[in-house]
């Protein structure tokens, strides 16, 4: 029994070194109209993963025109010049492929993932996307519903769903990231169709976006499929806005009460913290794996295994392009005072605050951390994505190979002088989400 354990220790372990040194090559290079290209080369399997990262997010936009970043990821599926209303997934359904977006505060992001013979296909509708899309008035009044019933379901009717929102619009005073990304339902109905047509016009420009293309492709013969759907879109003219604003220190710890249609109260805390990318900010993130990673993690055994005063419990940063921010909750137990998982909760950052995490403690956050980088790298989209990611936040696409580097660099003093230096009671926002009272 001993040597067969040993036997499969062995080859999971070889599987983990294998798959560490498994080095993602790329080739980039840039189109005379300013596009960034970025192609990955796998035949593993017979499949491609076409996609463009625009560089704009909710904080590009202005505070009186909130949502439009969010919006355009929906309205960019409506259609195109050669594109017809409704029928941009009817192409990849026929390729038999998929595709999706997402919006965040720094980015906008669509992709496709289809068989490789059908690379053209995905080419020339990110082209259509990014020369013809359809902007007018059908399409935007369509789009306007199909978010406010996004928000409805997301956010106003979902427990807990304004959680973000709130928290950062007390935690910033000037800085874009102070407004949701899904934006304002308000600003959109104000919005006119010109509004529209000028965003699209600043931001969805070859000099404002990366392709990023990975598996089942010859280097070559992409090279002469993207010169051929993408060199002859112009370049932009406008300089592309980018706010330039330093967020004032938050003065003092901010406390509020939330009223929701839950049933459970919970506390949630968000504290001030650098960007991505900087060295705080990968001791920062294996701080919060220490915890929030797992049923293992500080904060789950002391508040909901040993205590039972939460149901669940969490702690993840934003990785933002700017100064961002750390949220920690707990989802309080039932006839439990917020109070109480409140103090919990700040014993668990005193305590990693007070002493150096051990060894045992350090090995696992390493290997924990070793494995999500390694797993954000075994399907082609989560390259592509990557690839386009490092090249956008960091200048720096290899990053995909090199950047774990970075966190294996973090010692446990650097873990310990993060938690002193961040997460201070004066650098944090606290509310209290309770239960709206039954009329």
């Amino acid at each position: 029994m001993k040597k067969l354990l040993t036997l499969v220790v062995s080859i999971l372990l070889a599987g983990v070194l294998n798959a560490q040194s498994n080095k993602i090559d790329f080739v980039e290079y840039d189109l005379d109209n300013g596009l960034h290209v970025i192609l990955h080369e796998d035949h593993s399997t017979p499949i491609v993963a076409v996609s463009v990262m625009y560089h704009v997010g909710s904080k590009n936009e202005k505070p009186d025109r909130t949502g439009f970043a969010h919006f355009f990821e929906h309205l960019l599926f409506e259609g195109s010049k050669y594109i017809k209303r409704g029928e941009f997934d009817k192409y990849l359904q026929k390729a038999g492929g998929m595709n999706n977006a997402n919006t965040w505060y720094d980015r906008t992001y669509y992709y496709e993932v289809i068989p490789s013979n059908h690379l053209a296909t995905g080419l020339w509708l990110e082209s259509e996307r990014m020369l013809h899309a359809t902007v007018d008035k059908v399409g935007i009044e369509t789009q306007r519903q199909v978010v406010k019933e996004e928000r409805r379901q997301r956010v106003d009717n979902q427990p807990y769903g304004s959680i973000l929102e709130e928290s950062l619009k007390r935690a910033y005073k000037v800085h874009p990231y102070r407004w949701p990304v899904i934006g304002s339902m308000a600003h959109l109905d104000a919005a006119q169709e010109q509004d529209y047509k000028d965003f699209y016009n600043m931001f969805y420009v070859p000099n404002n976006a990366i392709l990023s293309i990975a598996g089942d492709l010859d280097i070559a013969e992409t090279k002469a499929l993207v010169d051929k759907y993408f060199s002859t879109i112009p370049r932009g003219t406008q300089k592309i806005y980018r706010p330039n604003v330093v967020e004032p220190p938050l003065g003092g710890e901010v406390r509020d009460t939330v009223l929701d249609n839950i049933q459970l109260p919970a506390v949630v805390m968000t504290y001030r913290i650098p960007a991505q990318g900087t060295e705080d900010f990968y001791a920062m993130k294996m701080l919060n794996q220490l915890l929030s990673g797992g049923e293992s993690s500080r904060l789950n055994k002391s508040l909901v295994d040993e205590k039972q005063l939460a149901v669940f419990v969490g702690s993840f940063p934003l990785e933002l392009e700017d100064p961002g921010v750390v949220i920690a909750f707990a989802i309080v137990n039932m006839g439990v005072d917020p109070m109480e998982a409140e103090k919990a909760m700040d014993a668990e950052i005193e305590r990693a605050q007070n002493e150096l995490i051990s060894d045992k403690e350090f090995q696992k956050l390493r290997n924990m951390i070793e494995s999500d980088f390694i797993s954000g790298n075994t399907k082609m989209v989560g390259i592509a994505e990557n690839l386009a990611n490092y090249k956008m936040y960091y200048g720096d696409t290899d990053l995909i190979n090199t950047e774990l580097s970075r966190y294996m660099a973090v010692t446990k003093e650097d873990i310990q002088r993060v938690a002193k230096k961040y997460f201070t009671k004066d650098n944090r926002v606290v509310l209290y989400y309770l239960p709206k009272p039954k009329s």
